[in-house]
């Protein structure tokens, strides 16, 4: 895979939104996200949500991987919302870009829920990009903390594919590694 650029997200963008129209909504994850407000230099791939609530999601994709493929973009789909319960608050989080697409918006996605799927998978580059939130100040530890308190209930086997206690597991270690990389 090569090192996908601030540049090569705005030419996947450019080009779907000549064939996408509104209604649409493109979420930006991860090192996307970071990548698009130039706190990353590159990243290997892009992990791109679709709003499922607003139309033209299969046109939006389509129009996306058709980019993607021509660009020799590395795109991953992957809506948080499809692996955890989305907490309280979600829509509110979510973040404008200064990418324009003109026929669609394009957001960065809840930063709380984003570092959630990111725990919950749990690999190291996973965890990785989660100290990467937390270091561009987009989420703190302590909002982490008080969210998923609240949140914590609605975690069940079936909603993260995996045992709430795993979860909780995982977040304690990336907790540790914010401490470790915080001290001097």
């Amino acid at each position: 895979m090569r090192e996908l650029r601030r540049a090569d997200l705005e030419s996947l963008i450019g080009r779907a939104a000549q064939v996408v129209s509104a209604p649409a909504r493109l979420y930006l994850l991860g090192d996307a996200s970071h990548l698009a407000a130039g706190s990353r230099r590159w990243a290997q791939r892009l992990d791109l949500a679709a709003d499922p609530d607003l139309g033209n999601v299969e046109a939006l994709r389509a129009g996306i991987a058709s980019a993607a493929e021509e660009l020799g973009v590395g795109i991953r789909w992957e809506h948080p919302g499809d692996v955890i319960p989305l907490p309280e608050g979600a829509a509110r989080r979510m973040r404008a870009t200064t990418l324009d697409a003109a026929s669609f918006e394009v957001c960065h996605f809840d930063p709380v829920s984003v570092v959630f799927r990111l725990v919950a998978r749990g690999d190291e580059d996973d965890y990785r990009v989660a100290l990467d939130y937390l270091a561009a100040g987009w989420v703190t530890m302590e909002e982490l903390e008080t969210v998923l308190e609240r949140t914590l209930s609605r975690f069940t086997r079936e909603t993260i594919q995996q045992d709430p206690a795993e979860f909780r597991r995982k977040f304690r270690g990336l907790r540790q590694m914010w401490g470790a990389a915080r001290r001097p």
